[in-house]
């Protein structure tokens, strides 16, 4: 251990990109989490410390959101679910809404021009969420997507109109039809009943949960599914993120012995 930190002494001497080219070395021989949830928090901090306005501030995180996906993907992450709007965040005043959808269309129209980009990593796009509280032009984007990216192993879930409460709710209210129709005995409910009434029911549980902007709570994110996660919290905002960023969070990940609560 002494060795290693002596390592990243002389690499951050060096400079960053040689650090980076290192970092990014060492991380690649290690165990590279199969899924990566990232809670994209900071854009507004982020536009009021550079006297910003908020839409600009949602259009400098979702253009950062593409680089982050990019990174992972490059890593050989095979899901990765970006929580961008929760239930919740629909509380907030409707300039503020309406900016963040104004900037999440944008960067969707611009994603479904460029849908041979996944096509090419062979990933599926969907959206999961409480998707009739969406706007009508998000919506429709989305199911486009979609549907031009379906049958693919690898998955990009973008969360919106998302609550992890919400969630388990309505696989309950599921769950309940059918025990009152009678094509399900309530004795037969477990785990793998409530998973597969859940929005994404093939998604594996996150191995890797990243929030950035120094926050440190799930805010209602994947509360089913992050039971034994691991949890890393990034002091940046996200228009501020850095790859180096990212690979300090998959190297912290690597270096956990990881329990399921044995």
């Amino acid at each position: 251990m002494g060795l290693l930190k002596a390592v990243y002494r002389v690499a951050s001497f060096l400079g960053m990109p040689f650090y980076l080219r290192y970092l990014e070395s060492v991380v690649r021989e290690g165990p590279i989490p199969k899924h990566v949830a990232l809670i994209l928090d900071g854009n507004r901090r982020y536009a009021i410390k550079r006297s910003l306005s908020w839409l600009e501030g949602y259009r400098i995180g979702a253009n950062k959101t593409k680089e982050l996906l990019e990174w992972l993907l490059d890593l050989g992450i095979e899901h990765v679910t970006l929580f961008a709007f929760s239930t919740e965040n629909f509380r907030r005043p409707k300039d503020q809404v309406e900016a963040i959808f104004k900037a999440m269309e944008e960067k969707l129209l611009e994603l479904k021009e460029n849908i041979d980009t996944l096509k090419e990593r062979e990933v599926s796009f969907r959206v999961v969420g409480r998707k009739d509280m969406l706007p009508e032009g998000i919506r429709s984007i989305a199911e486009e997507m979609e549907a031009s990216t379906s049958g693919f192993s690898k998955t990009l879930n973008l969360a919106i109109a998302y609550g992890g409460r919400a969630e388990i709710v309505d696989a309950v209210r599921k769950i309940a039809r059918k025990v009152k129709e009678g094509t399900l005995n309530p004795d037969e409910i477990d785990d793998d009943v409530i998973r597969m009434h859940l929005y994404a029911p093939d998604l594996p549980d996150p191995d890797l949960i990243v929030r950035t902007s120094g926050e440190e709570r799930l805010s209602n994110f994947l509360l089913w599914q992050s039971a034994y996660s691991e949890l890393y919290f990034c002091e940046v905002y996200l228009p501020e993120l850095r790859k180096v960023d990212l690979l300090r969070a998959i190297r912290d990940y690597q270096r956990r012995k990881r329990r399921f609560g044995s």
